[in-house]
């Protein structure tokens, strides 16, 4: 199994599989590297797809007397050089897109773009912070399972939904070890300021981030690309895989543009 060890000596597990360009996928707080089991299959053929556990998720050491989010970055950049996969979109879901955020910002360089999927990425800025907590607000009167997948997905899908809910009994860290994931989140400036393509991909029913919510952080950074899903709820990329791959795949396409031509995948 692969491993490799972060900067304070965690082990940290990931997998790479395909080739081509790479794609790296962050996982939210109640997943690991198998959450991607419907993503892996249809990019593996044109992309090089890294899949990780975070500290106290999945494989990664869980024996740590805490977790604290801020070593996330230091997780993912682990990976990236250990998988030697040069420049890759990291994909970010939900919690999983503070950290992937703030990865591309630390080392440009390995950042071929960043999608942040049903996230903010923890972007420090006042008026979206009043937005997000508005939003928080109104979700959290819903049991979580209802902020995360829709109740007529629940009906009709009854074994996806289970699977759902034990991927996350193979994690340790909780809820409350992510508290400074969106401490000392980057300017809507220093995002900007890096020229690395940035993609908004969410959901018209996301429970927990408004469209609104995410459409005003899409105006204030006039180069990113906003995918704003008709009908997709927060975890769209377990609901509704082919959406998600759909919208994905476009700013795969356009965030490694270059490779893909030299190789023959685009006209």
């Amino acid at each position: 199994m692969p491993f490799t060890t972060s900067t304070d000596g965690v082990r940290i597990y990931y997998e790479a599989q395909g080739t081509g360009p790479a794609v790296v996928f962050v996982h939210g707080s109640g997943g690991h590297h198998a959450a991607w089991w419907q993503q892996v299959p249809r990019l593996r053929d044109r992309f090089t797809v890294v899949t990780l556990d975070l500290r106290g998720f999945g494989r990664s050491a869980s024996a740590l007397d805490e977790f604290d989010s801020r070593a996330f970055p230091d997780d993912i950049a682990a990976v990236l050089a250990a998988a030697e996969v040069g420049p890759a979109v990291l994909v970010g879901q939900s919690i999983g897109a503070a950290a992937a955020l703030k990865t591309a910002l630390r080392t440009p360089v390995s950042a071929a773009g960043v999608v942040l999927a049903h996230s903010l990425g923890g972007i420090d800025h006042p008026d979206l912070a009043a937005r997000v907590r508005a939003d928080r607000a109104v979700a959290e009167k819903l049991p979580v399972l209802d902020r995360l997948l829709t109740p007529r997905f629940q009906t009709d899908e009854p074994a996806k939904t289970f699977l759902f809910q034990q991927m996350g009994s193979f994690n340790t860290a909780k809820m409350a070890d992510l508290r400074n994931l969106n401490s000392d989140g980057p300017t809507i400036e220093d995002v900007v300021g890096s020229g690395i393509p940035l993609c908004f991909l969410a959901g018209e029913n996301d429970a927990v981030l408004r469209p609104d919510t995410v459409r005003a952080a899409a105006a204030l950074i006039p180069s990113a690309t906003l995918e704003l899903v008709a009908t997709a709820p927060h975890s769209m990329y377990w609901e509704a895989p082919e959406l998600f791959n759909t919208a994905l795949i476009r700013f795969l396409e356009k965030a490694h543009a270059h490779d893909l031509s030299a190789a023959g995948e685009l006209i």
